[in-house]
């Protein structure tokens, strides 16, 4: 019966420090990664910006959980998504954030966007590069569906900008990535479920070819 009751206090202990991180709550942790963010959307239009199910800044070296999310979301005159979320969790070694959405709707002059589901997830590893991946499903530019390959920084040209799909940023202090980034210049800047964890480089890790033919 003592062994029993030792291992359930033994297993109470360990599952309270781990809801205490989640909840905010100080936990003493080894060194860590630089911090995390993770936006389901940040868009500005005409010098207007407005951040949806943003998780905030995780300061480097706090060993807490941020989330935050939203059931549906939008921006007036702009766009509308539903099932926002947006999380960034840091680790005695690590940070991992990760931004999701779904039934994504962009409306500019001359474009449309849809897509049924998008997600970015970026992770920061001591003594390892940053990693990063994006996911765009069901995307559809003006009416054409448009293939996504998966390389990071896929690009589509529009009319005054372009859409950059799977986004990245990587290097050896950690990762950024924007599931999908609208650019019309003048007009709107648009970043669809983001993910920093670490610190990205300051330079895309593949230059951004310029959208020169094959406007949508």
């Amino acid at each position: 019966m003592t062994r029993s009751v030792r291992g359930t206090k033994r297993g109470f202990v360990i599952l309270s420090a781990v809801t205490a991180g989640l909840l905010g709550l100080a936990v003493p942790v080894a060194a860590q990664t630089a911090g995390g963010e993770a936006t389901a959307v940040q868009a500005t239009l005409l010098g207007a910006t407005t951040t949806l199910a943003d998780t905030g800044l995780l300061a480097a070296g706090t060993p807490y959980a941020l989330q935050a999310s939203s059931i549906a979301g939008s921006v007036p005159s702009l766009l509308t998504a539903d099932t926002l979320h947006a999380t960034t969790i840091a680790s005695a070694d690590q940070t991992e954030s990760e931004a999701s959405l779904g039934s994504l709707g962009v409306s500019l002059p001359g474009v449309t966007i849809t897509a049924d589901f998008l997600m970015a997830r970026a992770l920061a590893v001591v003594g390892a590069a940053g990693a990063a991946a994006g996911e765009v499903d069901g995307l559809v530019i003006n009416g054409v569906p448009i293939q996504v390959t998966g390389a990071p920084n896929q690009t589509v040209p529009i009319i005054g900008g372009m859409v950059v799909i799977n986004e990245q940023q990587t290097g050896a202090g950690g990762a950024v990535v924007n599931a999908l980034h609208v650019l019309v210049s003048g007009l709107a800047d648009v970043v669809v479920a983001s993910a920093t964890a670490g610190t990205a480089p300051s330079t895309a890790s593949t230059p951004l070819p310029l959208p020169l033919s094959g406007l949508l």
